[in-house]
């Protein structure tokens, strides 16, 4: 859990009425099981739609140019890469790929393709039918992924540096050659071999990741840039209707190699509906009529109205369950290190030291997420047990002399000719970005004399403003990609920074480069011993912490509320939704309380 952060218990109503399943042993070839009852061993009362809500809509479901938390909740239903994430522990299971080994030092991995996985249905086919996966298939997806597509979000982040021949590949096609990626191989249709220029101890995580998810080559030819909203996978659901901004249906695939321990077909659900409305009390209303079957991410303005309801479903009074469980997400203020005023070091540490994050975590966010003390880095217990050292990390105090003197340092004398700035957040999700933004507004101007305009930009146009480098400052949250605190670090590594500075920076958006950080962050890369690795990693965010590209503000617990009858359906750090063995009780053959 987050330091300092009290935990609520999961609601008597809770424990005593979701009757779960066993979990996907086609899916994971282990026999873990959660909350097992009696409903899966006979195969009753299995299915239903569920009905999800994203408050943003999804920019896009191509795979490679997935870089947000609700595109990738919409895809990870539709595709599958050759490994994922368990739903319940964030463990990586089987997928696509069945099993795989690697050499002794783990530089070369062979992934055995599972029997029967298919592409869904689609018009791409010239008879319409999905056909089989073969290992061919992963190896032309791993270099589209390769490929210097203006779109392409995530090679940076997956196999950049670290597959023999990809930043080759990538480099000759910004020419426009093509240049196999070497450390492809296809030895036969259901073996595939990948081999990198040294140990990667996040390989296996990495390959979770949207950009290596599978789709077949038909898809992109036949829908080319229309591919974003006419995905085709392998996952539980295929996509049936999508009118952007407003509705994704997603329907059960029939022919999904997965199945249960009992040896029922996966997944349970008949289909998935998502809709995107954009504030957070209309969603919570749509909730609380039965309209939705889940909301996670609860607004603050009314945060202590639905945690008062916790003691009322201790004693039965409620019709929802409310789940806590931390986070692997930080929210922070970016700086833009190629702007003339934050390219100062010490301007970016004045504004960090002018700050009050416990009274912003304590007042602003009333106790929905936890001052961050120490740095991008949420705290985790387990990553301080494997060894980062979170209690050496000299974070930000609240101190208002050494931001003056900072300040005056940079040439702003109790910020006298200082320049207007703006803070671009973006709108959506209920009041707390505007909260937050009107807090560090009026402690910039009370503890430094800076004046702040905000400016507030719908989520897909802040994006891409970060990306092309626009603004000066900007309000963002980083979700684990995976459980590890790499996936937060990357954020600083300099070789994320494109050459030309017009180019879009989808990684490294504050265009931060630092030798030390880069050198002690590659080297985490090859350590195979978990602790020296994680010490590593807590040496290169303190290099970080230095220079101040970022100012962190809080980190994120994940509240959720989900209708009595969802069964199957855990709660984890990522906020990651693997549909597959989820269901809804009728509400006609609900248990009675």
């Amino acid at each position: 859990m987050y330091l300092g952060m009290k935990k609520l218990f999961i609601p008597f109503a809770v424990a005593t009425l979701t009757l779960g399943l066993a979990s996907c042993s086609s899916c994971s070839d282990k026999t873990a099981q959660n909350h097992e009852g009696s409903e899966a061993k006979g195969g009753i009362f299995l299915g239903g739609v569920m009905r999800l809500n994203e408050v943003e809509t999804f920019k896009s479901l191509n795979p490679i140019s997935i870089n947000d938390i609700n595109s990738m909740h919409v895809g990870t239903q539709i595709f599958e890469g050759l490994v994922k994430f368990e739903q319940k522990d964030l463990a990586i299971i089987p997928a696509i790929a069945s099993r795989w080994e690697s050499n002794e030092n783990q530089t070369v991995w062979t992934f055995h393709i599972r029997q029967g996985v298919k592409f869904h249905n689609d018009a791409c086919f010239a008879d319409g039918k999905g056909r089989a996966v073969t290992a061919n298939d992963v190896k032309v997806c791993f270099e589209k992924l390769c490929s210097a597509d203006p779109n392409n979000a995530q090679f940076g982040i997956t196999f950049k540096d670290h597959v023999i021949g990809a930043n080759e590949a990538n480099e000759a096609s910004k020419a426009g050659k093509t240049l196999p990626v070497k450390g492809l191989k296809v030895v036969n249709d259901s073996t595939l071999e990948i081999s990198l220029n040294e140990p990667f101890a996040s390989f296996l995580n990495v390959l979770a990741m949207p950009g290596c998810w599978i789709y077949p080559k038909e898809a992109t030819d036949k829908y080319a840039q229309d591919f974003r909203i006419h995905p085709v996978g392998t996952g539980p659901f295929y996509l049936e209707t999508i009118k952007e901004g407003e509705v994704v249906i997603l329907k059960k695939n029939a022919d999904y190699y997965g199945v249960d321990s009992f040896g029922n077909k996966l997944p349970y659900l008949d289909g998935v509906k998502y809709t995107f409305i954009n504030e957070k009390k209309a969603e919570i209303l749509e909730f609380k009529s039965g309209n939705l079957d889940m909301v996670y991410r609860l607004p603050v303005e009314i945060f202590h109205e639905i945690m008062g309801d916790l003691e009322h479903a201790k004693e039965r009074k409620t019709d929802f369950q409310i789940l806590n469980s931390s986070a692997f997400n930080t929210t922070y203020i970016g700086f833009n290190l190629l702007s003339p005023v934050f390219s100062k070091k010490e301007v970016r540490l004045a504004l960090n030291y002018a700050i009050d994050r416990h009274k912003i975590a304590d007042f602003t966010l009333q106790g929905e997420g936890t001052s961050a003390d120490y740095g991008l880095v949420p705290y985790v217990s387990s990553f301080e047990k494997d060894g980062y050292d979170f209690k050496g990390l000299t974070g930000y105090s609240f101190d208002i002399a050494k931001a003056k003197e900072l300040l005056k340092k940079a040439g702003y004398p109790d910020g006298k000719g200082f320049p207007k700035t703006t803070l671009q957040i973006n709108g959506g999700g209920g009041d707390k970005n505007i909260l937050i933004a009107e807090v560090l507004q009026k402690m910039f101007k009370e503890n430094l004399n800076i004046d702040l305009d905000i400016q507030t930009l719908p989520f897909s146009e802040h994006l891409e403003n970060i990306y092309s480098g626009k603004p000066d400052m900007w309000r963002a949250g980083w979700s684990a990609d995976y459980p590890d605190p790499s996936t937060f670090l990357t954020l600083f590594y300099g070789k994320h920074v494109p050459a030309n500075s017009t180019e879009k920076s989808y990684i490294n958006t504050f265009r931060y480069k630092n030798a030390r950080f880069d050198s002690i962050f590659t080297l985490s890369f090859t350590e195979p011993n978990i602790a020296k690795r994680y010490e590593m990693l807590s040496r290169a965010e303190q290099v970080m912490l230095e220079d101040a590209p970022i100012m962190p503000i809080y980190y994120e617990d994940n509240y959720r509320l989900e209708q009595l009858n969802v069964r199957n359906f855990p709660e984890n750090a990522m906020n990651y939704m693997d549909l597959t063995t989820v269901y809804l009780i009728p509400k006609d053959k609900m248990p009675k309380k």
